[in-house]
């Protein structure tokens, strides 16, 4: 019999996002900082490619979420960001999000291994290595507002009654 998956322990943290520069999936260099800063309410989750335990379901569930918003899924930024950047090109990252379905809403970032570091512990997720991660995804409503931390697998219900509320008030 298989287990359930723990709970997802919810949290709120202010953040401050660092500034630095990340390469995004299309190969343009960004600022990290003004890439989330851009109105829309924002879900953040930390991946690699080449994952074959936790990463998949996150992007599953990013993936389910995309496709339960149908036309409200522009209104919501959704950002994953790789915790192994030695591997993760901007090219291996576009394979993925082609095998996820991604939207034109949702992006994934990859860069140097100290800008992926210095991202991984302004949120609090570094562990080391990658090896080591845990499955957390990140919501925030709006630029400047604490964000909501989910910590564990949490499911497309979940994520959509945070999205939900901010998108509806737009």
């Amino acid at each position: 019999m298989m287990q359930a998956p723990p709970p997802v322990a919810r949290s709120t943290v202010n953040y401050q996002i660092p500034d630095i520069t990340l390469v995004r999936s299309d190969g343009a260099r960004v600022n990290f900082a003004h890439e989330l800063e851009d109105g829309r309410p924002v879900l953040l989750d930390f991946i690699y490619t080449t994952c074959t335990t936790i990463c998949p379901v996150l992007s599953q569930t990013f993936a389910e979420v995309q496709k339960r918003l149908g036309n409200d899924a522009a209104k919501v930024k959704m950002v994953s960001v790789s915790i192994d950047p030695e591997e993760d090109t901007p090219a291996r990252l576009s394979e993925y999000a082609r095998r996820f379905g991604a939207g034109a809403q949702w992006s994934f970032y990859t860069g140097s291994v100290q800008s992926s570091v210095a991202v991984q512990r302004a949120f609090d997720v570094y562990r080391g290595d990658k090896m080591n991660h845990s499955p957390v995804t990140l919501f925030r409503a709006t630029p400047g507002q604490a964000w909501v931390r989910l910590d564990g697998f949490a499911t497309p219900d979940a994520l959509l009654g945070e999205v939900r509320t901010q998108v509806a008030r737009k």
